[in-house]
């Protein structure tokens, strides 16, 4: 059993800063893939950032140059570091472990920029 437990959201002005966290129950993180996913209300929810399980990284077009995915598997953690923030970027953030048996997500964060 896996538990991920994100935080760091909030509310932010435009062309402000959020570091998000992750933090998972295991050392999970430093060879797997895992990613950072957001969720608008009334949309689905879409990949914002993600390690493969070969260490690289992909970003969404919308967050590329702003958004900085790293991990510390030391301490077991990921994080999303959003510069830049945009009103189109208030969404419910969730870390996502895909392992082969299980999917696993954490229970989302709040991050509400406004304009």
């Amino acid at each position: 059993q896996v538990r991920l437990v994100e935080s760091g959201g909030g509310l932010v002005q435009a062309g402000g800063s959020l570091r998000l966290s992750c933090a998972a129950s295991g050392s999970v993180f430093s060879t797997n893939a895992m990613g950072w996913y957001r969720q608008a209300p009334g949309k689905q929810r879409e990949l914002v950032a993600r390690f493969t399980s070969g260490g690289t990284t992909n970003y969404a077009d919308s967050v590329k140059g702003r958004f900085t995915i790293s991990r510390d598997n030391a301490k077991n953690t990921a994080y999303l570091q959003m510069n830049n923030l945009k009103p189109e970027d208030t969404a419910v953030y969730y870390c996502r472990l895909p392992l082969t048996y299980y999917d696993y997500w954490g229970q989302g964060t709040q991050v509400t920029v406004s304009s």
